[in-house]
């Protein structure tokens, strides 16, 4: 009687120089080793090596980026304002960010060398005039050869125009290619392409190059120029008191806010059964409606709250999703999301690998809980329903 077992002939295998090697369980394990060895061979050739650092000349040439922070945090078109400087940077050339607003992203890994934080002058609050005396003290201060943001309509785009604007400097807008010799933009309503040598300031189009860099800069943080004892705000800003009052910001009721426009948003999948609950949630969040197009082609959603290749696309901070599989149009629609949170009794669905965090339950009982749970929040700490539904956002995102 033969006892030796038998193998599996169809286990995941590779032959490389090292010999056979079998992959069991998310393990590889090497022929004619101790399973120790092979478990520390397939940490070490699947763990993420460093990325370089980005050496440059202190005291050279000055390349300076300017972008508001959310919260903490920059958005992508501001991430690749930064990247596009540092890809063009020489062995010469630093890499400035300032940053209107705190940032707890990790700056060396933007592409920065250095960090200027003006956390006075973070959204909401509209000062373009400080904003402006801001800019004007950092190039005073480190006398850049060119300023980049990126070209949005959330305050860098139009911080660009007022500086430009106000030092008589060249600019090119909307740049949709960047080289260390040139930019370009589309013109005549787009059936041509211009190009020129870089201007004073450039302002960038999304997408004009990649976020991502294979190197990281020295991420150095330094105190605003013109701050005294720790003040917040540049001096100039003392001197030169604002043209504008600022009126605050509006609570509006989260069903009336645009997804494209909205920053909190709960989606509906064909797991959800119970609009009447789903909706109580959404008022109980304050968070904007969305849905699957399963769930709109049910009749359950109009038109205008499908969300996917085919409906909105969204780039909310936070995204739940309920009872929603995660088709590819669907991911396509939620890629530009900061936090996605999903609900589903399926742990393989495909909106699982997209999701930050996922509750593998019944959507119903669920959403009954959460819902529970944000009133009773909302009671013990008096909170009036905007500010308790603003706290409850931050402590989702968290």
């Amino acid at each position: 009687m033969n006892n030796v077992k038998r193998i599996d002939p169809r286990r995941p295998f590779v032959i490389a120089a090292s010999g056979l090697k079998r992959i069991t369980l998310g393990a590889e394990h090497i022929a004619g080793a101790s399973d120790e060895a092979a478990l520390a061979a397939s940490h070490g050739s699947h763990a993420q090596k460093a990325k370089p650092r980005r050496v440059y000349e202190a005291g050279g040439r000055t390349l300076l980026v300017a972008a508001h922070s959310d919260r903490g945090a920059l958005d992508e078109h501001a991430r690749q304002a930064i990247a596009a400087a540092a890809i063009v940077a020489d062995a010469k050339t630093e890499v400035i960010l300032v940053v209107f607003g705190e940032l707890t992203d990790d700056a060396a890994a933007l592409g920065a060398d250095k960090v200027i934080e003006l956390p006075a002058l973070a959204r909401p609050a509209f000062a373009p005039d400080e904003a402006l005396a801001a800019l004007h003290d950092c190039v005073s201060a480190f006398k850049p050869a060119h300023i980049l943001l990126p070209d949005n309509a959330t305050g860098d785009g139009d911080l660009g125009r007022r500086y430009a604007a106000r030092a008589n400097a060249s600019i090119a807008t909307h740049v949709a290619e960047i080289d260390a010799e040139h930019v370009g933009c589309y013109a005549g309503a787009g059936v041509s392409f211009a190009t020129r040598a870089w201007p004073d300031v450039i302002l960038l189009d999304p997408e004009a190059v990649a976020a991502k860099l294979p190197f990281v800069g020295a991420g150095e943080r330094v105190p605003a120029p013109s701050a005294q004892d720790g003040a917040a705000l540049p001096s100039a800003l003392l001197a030169h008191p604002s043209r504008y009052i600022d009126r605050g910001t509006t609570q509006l009721d989260a069903a009336q806010v645009a997804l494209e426009e909205a920053d909190f948003i709960i989606s509906a999948g064909n797991g959800v059964t119970d609009i009447a609950t789903f909706e109580a949630l959404a008022k109980a969040l304050g968070a904007a409606i969305g849905a699957s197009r399963v769930a709109v082609d049910n009749g359950y959603f109009t038109r205008d709250k499908q969300v996917g290749a085919t409906g909105k696309t969204v780039n909310a901070s936070v995204y739940i999703a309920i009872g929603i599989s995660g088709a590819v149009q669907h991911l396509q629609g939620i890629k530009d999301c900061r936090h996605v949170i999903a609900v589903n009794l399926d742990g393989s669905a495909p909106i699982v690998k997209r999701a930050n965090l996922t509750v593998i339950a019944d959507a119903q009982s669920t959403m009954t809980a959460l819902t529970s749970q944000v009133e009773q929040a909302k009671q013990a700490s008096h909170l009036p329903v905007a500010q308790a539904s603003a706290a409850v956002r931050e402590g989702v995102a968290a």
